[in-house]
């Protein structure tokens, strides 16, 4: 960050007082500019038994499968955001069921939220950010082209939950690994 999204004053990222990280301050106007993390919401879209998932159109991990997820807008629910990014990336309308997983990625300042779903018909086609969408059974999954960490922990303890006959919560932190994706 360079200026003010205030005034258009230059910022200096130093530590303000009372706080104890840098952030970008304006000279001008006294602003301070908080740079948080980034939510990333998506949903697990089920069709009995089988998982909608998405090829992606766009980088990062250009041609990879994942569930339809993207960054949550202002002024919008989680699950409404989940519900917009399955619209958007699967033209697929979706009834949002309960928070499935939680993952912190703070190496990009990302958390990833991920809900469980129900399809509501087989209306569904490549949104502008997909290549190609489909329903999969877990033998079909593309599991060597899972885009993101997150989405592929995600599907693993879905897939687990239900073999236990049991729907848990989950959470973790991704650390960063030395391939692309996270």
């Amino acid at each position: 960050m360079k200026f003010c999204s205030d005034c258009g004053a230059p910022v200096d990222l130093r530590i303000p007082a009372g706080d104890s990280l840098p952030r970008h301050v304006c000279g001008e106007c006294g602003s301070i500019h908080y740079l948080n993390p980034k939510l990333v919401v998506g949903a697990i879209p089920e069709w009995e038994g089988r998982i909608l998932l998405c090829r992606r159109a766009i980088e990062p991990r250009l041609g990879y499968w994942t569930l339809p997820a993207g960054f949550m807008e202002n002024r919008e629910t989680t699950a409404e955001a989940a519900a917009r990014e399955t619209l958007e990336e699967a033209c697929a309308r979706i009834e949002v069921g309960e928070m499935f997983s939680l993952y912190d990625i703070p190496h990009i300042s990302q958390v990833h939220i991920v809900f469980r779903a129900r399809l509501l018909d087989l209306d569904f086609r490549p949104g502008d950010e997909s290549l190609e969408v489909a329903l999969f059974e877990e033998h079909e999954i593309p599991w060597a082209s899972i885009a993101f960490r997150s989405i592929e922990l995600s599907l693993r303890d879905y897939y687990e939950d239900r073999r236990k006959g049991r729907w848990g919560f989950h959470t973790g932190s991704i650390p960063p690994r030395p391939a692309a994706g996270y």
